[in-house]
């Protein structure tokens, strides 16, 4: 079967000498590996547009158990991005996200956009890179149905106190007179980095990476939102630890 779709480039592997398998978020398929006859000849436009973290716009051809891509025209390559070794980095871990979270094999144009929104933010330098990675990691893990509940303290159903309390390993809040004394890890929240937090994952899709914080509570709100995806995922993402190694965080 024959299909005309677009998508970005999350990892590429040679193959041979002229050929590549790819693994790509696409519009229409999700995430697919797929073979790329002829990617490597520099006079093809397969080449450019088969570059990870290349958005372009192919032909897929589905067999049973395969895919293959041909007539791959790249539109945005993110340049800046390959210029920068942190947001190069932390791009890398965004895409690493992508392949764990996103369906295989069916529709999945919010994955795409958020991604390419947040890539597109990222290389432009239009947002701090930790609301970046922050917002993504909290709208990724609710559009894969790990949204957590923010609404108010799980006892008393208490809206906003100050501090409020995020657990991460349970994706709930609790404000002080209602948190547990035992050793979980407990996250005090400010009433700017609540709102933010709850942003993340209810605010509008247009408006996910709408808002802003002094870096001292945007360093809260990234351990927040980092921690909830590694316990929920239990997953090391080698990508991570590679950023964080950058930016000396902890």
């Amino acid at each position: 079967m024959k299909l005309k779709t677009d998508g970005l480039i999350l990892k590429a592997q040679n193959i041979g000498e002229q050929d590549k398998l790819v693994t790509v978020l696409t519009r229409d398929c999700g995430v697919i590996r797929a073979f790329v006859r002829g990617a490597k000849n520099m006079k093809s436009s397969k080449s450019a547009a088969t570059q990870t973290l290349t958005y372009s716009r192919f032909v897929v051809y589905t067999g049973r158990d395969t895919y293959s891509l041909d007539d791959a025209v790249s539109e945005e390559m993110f340049i800046s991005l390959r210029n920068d070794l942190e947001s190069l980095s932390l791009a890398q871990y965004l895409s690493e996200v992508i392949m764990t979270v996103a369906p295989e094999h069916v529709e999945a144009p919010d994955f795409l956009r958020l991604i390419l929104n947040a890539l597109y933010l990222l290389s432009e330098k239009k947002r701090p890179p930790l609301l970046i990675k922050s917002a993504f990691e909290m709208r990724a893990m609710s559009l894969a149905g790990y949204m957590p509940d923010l609404v108010a303290c799980q006892n008393c159903k208490c809206y906003e106190a100050e501090p409020m309390y995020f657990l991460p390993k349970r994706g709930m809040i609790f404000c002080e007179d209602c948190v547990s004394l035992d050793g979980e890890l407990k996250i005090p929240l400010n009433p700017g980095v609540l709102t933010s937090l709850r942003h993340t994952i209810y605010a509008d899709f247009n408006k996910v990476f709408n808002f802003a914080l002094p870096d001292d509570s945007l360093k809260i709100l990234n351990m927040a939102t980092e921690q909830y995806l590694l316990y929920t995922l239990e997953k090391d993402f080698k990508t991570l630890t590679f950023y964080k190694s950058l930016n000396q965080l902890n």
